[in-house]
């Protein structure tokens, strides 16, 4: 059995770029950055970052391209693929290795620089400055109170 799947969480390094197919078909292509951090042989913080290119079709494609924009969060799911093709220019042979994504799932909407707007667009200063959480019960749960 053989398996290729990629599941990445970054930031875009710039905008999503939406385009169409003859077909009709939209495709909307972006540049994602994660990185990794670890501490080396002598205890020392390290940090390395890798850049991704992402394809994505159909209405997905629209709604990546509508709602995300340059460093903003996203999770992609999909497989990897290198294609090929002659340069016009030079006439050499060329690759592109690239995630074409099955699934996307935008980041949070937190305050932080870069972050994606609300499905509007926009952010109230009211909203902006609310933090979704789980509000817990201060008094422990009598599991005989539970209906299942």
């Amino acid at each position: 059995m053989y398996l290729n799947k990629a599941i990445l969480i970054g930031n875009l390094t710039r905008d999503p770029e939406l385009r169409s197919l003859p077909s009709g078909v939209k495709v909307c292509s972006f540049s994602l950055a994660t990185n990794r951090v670890w501490k080396d042989k002598n205890g020392v913080r390290q940090e390395s970052a890798d850049y991704h290119n992402v394809v994505v079709f159909g209405r997905q494609a629209e709604t990546v391209a509508q709602y995300m924009k340059k460093g903003s969060s996203i999770l992609v799911e999909g497989r990897m693929q290198t294609r090929s093709w002659d340069d016009k220019t030079s006439g050499e042979k060329k690759y592109r290795t690239e995630i074409v994504a099955d699934r996307t799932q935008f980041g949070s909407k937190g305050g932080g620089a870069g972050s994606s707007a609300g499905a509007s667009g926009a952010v109230s200063k009211s909203s902006a400055e609310e933090v979704d959480s789980i509000e817990y019960p201060e008094e422990d749960i009598n599991p005989e109170d539970i209906p299942f």
